[in-house]
């Protein structure tokens, strides 16, 4: 999987990277949070690791810059602090982050919290895959299933557990 780490930290960068393709990651580094920003843009990674204090631009800035872009591809986002507790969790989480890990970093818990992230990201395109099979008439709204149309209420009700009501 491709993975954009921020950090600015050298040694700290040096370290996760290795980590990372040792686990057998495709890994893009980047110095500070700008850096992540310009090369999270060029060249989409569906997971980016980022430090939550850095130069320029820390981590929840960079969340939310890329929560902002409303991206049809996802990335999962894990934050790194130094700074544990509640507070800093649920500001991360509001920031955009979908995980968030304290240092010094465990490595044994950051690639099982990779492999959750793996996982979503499968869950996303297989949802978006089914999204896109469905023909739904642009005129009428009704869904074709195999050779008639039908309400689309009735439709989802019979393959989902969705109710409609008024």
């Amino acid at each position: 999987m491709k993975i954009l780490i921020a950090e600015d930290d050298a040694t700290s960068r040096l370290v996760l990277e290795a980590t990372l393709h040792k686990a057998g990651h495709e890994v893009v580094a980047a110095e500070n949070g700008l850096h992540a920003w310009t090369a999270w843009r060029e060249a989409f990674c569906p997971v980016l690791i980022s430090d939550w204090q850095m130069p320029d631009l820390d981590g929840l800035e960079l969340c939310r810059a890329i929560r902002g872009m409303g991206n049809a591809n996802y990335t999962y986002i894990v934050l790194l602090t130094a700074h544990g507790g509640k507070a800093n969790y649920l500001e991360a989480m509001t920031a955009g982050a979908d995980d968030f890990l304290t240092k010094p970093l465990d490595v044994d818990q950051l690639l099982a919290k990779l492999h959750v992230a793996e996982r979503i990201l499968s869950l996303r395109q297989h949802v978006k895959r089914l999204e896109g099979i469905l023909s739904i008439c642009a005129y009428c709204k009704k869904i074709r299933d195999d050779s008639r149309w039908r309400q689309m209420e009735s439709y989802v009700t019979q393959h989902s557990e969705a109710q409609f009501s008024h």
